[in-house]
């Protein structure tokens, strides 16, 4: 009879160790996973979990661009930063081989935090990542914001421009709180008219193996005019881990069809591929599924 009893309770125990180890991991899945569209379905900015719906302001590196994308309708603010070439140095929003601006990161981040718009970071060198990030943690405070922060870590097909230091790089933003999303691409360029190569077997193999052990949602921004000579190499990378989710991009002379596109939409829930493309593009995939 103690036998059996002991026995049962053996089992019982086994259970709630099994359910609490369970619940451990599967919270720590979740903690890990992209919520950006959570943050925008639940404000009914979205209407349903597809990352095509999300909308791109570019460039926003000046007190008037910064105001156009506040007050208009995208959900996301893609910005880039460097230091100030000349005293004070300090970050500052603008795009190489620009040197100054009308606005400061900490004065942009003060302007953003007003509204319930996602922003993305893209850092072009170094030297701007950590006084960038320390202010990020002062001033936007709130814990579920969409904040991506973007630079390349790789040379990809056709990169030109050196990646950023890579293990330098991630030593820095995987302080980051742990919703925050590592934009993490690849050096890429495009020309018309020539055979451009896709993502090459091994561009993806670093890249997944850089990232695996993350513990921040990754996204890959991917080149759109390069994505039909990659569709098993991006398709793998993504499969690895459900916190990757790729962001399709395009440069402004760039020639692709929707046909090399629906591909991936296909393969995957439309929750693992955003689309940073042109709002009639965007349109014309949503319609499409």
């Amino acid at each position: 009879m103690k036998t059996n009893l002991l026995l049962s309770f053996h089992r019982i125990a086994l259970i709630l160790i099994g359910c609490f180890i369970f619940y451990v991991l599967w919270n720590l899945k979740g903690a890990m996973r992209d919520q950006t569209l959570d943050y925008f379905f639940s404000r009914s900015f979205i209407t349903r979990m597809d990352a095509a719906e999300v909308s791109w302001s570019h460039a926003a590196n000046s007190r008037s661009r910064l105001a156009e994308a506040l007050t208009g309708p995208s959900l996301m603010i893609e910005a880039d930063i460097v230091m100030r070439g000349r005293d004070p140095k300090e970050p500052i929003m603008a795009h190489p081989p620009d040197t100054d601006s009308d606005i400061t990161l900490r004065e942009w981040l003060e302007g953003v935090k007003e509204y319930g718009k996602g922003i993305k970071l893209d850092f072009k060198s170094m030297e701007a990542v950590s006084p960038s990030l320390v202010l990020l943690q002062e001033v936007l405070t709130e814990p579920y914001r969409p904040v991506w922060i973007n630079a390349d870590i790789f040379s990809g097909p056709g990169g030109q421009i050196g990646p950023l230091q890579r293990h330098t790089f991630l030593s820095v933003v995987t302080r980051l709180p742990s919703h925050t999303v590592l934009s993490l691409g690849w050096t890429t360029g495009w020309t018309a008219g020539t055979d451009n190569p896709g993502y090459s077997w091994d561009m993806v193999h670093m890249m997944e193996k850089i990232c695996r052990d993350l513990k921040h949602p990754v996204t890959f921004p991917v080149r759109a005019a390069l994505l039909a000579k990659s569709f098993s190499q991006l398709t793998w990378l993504l499969k690895q881990s459900d916190r990757y989710t790729l962001t399709v991009w395009t440069g402004h002379s760039d020639e692709f069809s929707l046909q090399d596109l629906l591909p991936y939409r296909e393969e995957f829930a439309t929750s693992r591929i955003y689309f940073d493309l042109p709002d009639s593009l965007r349109a014309q995939i949503i319609s499409a599924q």
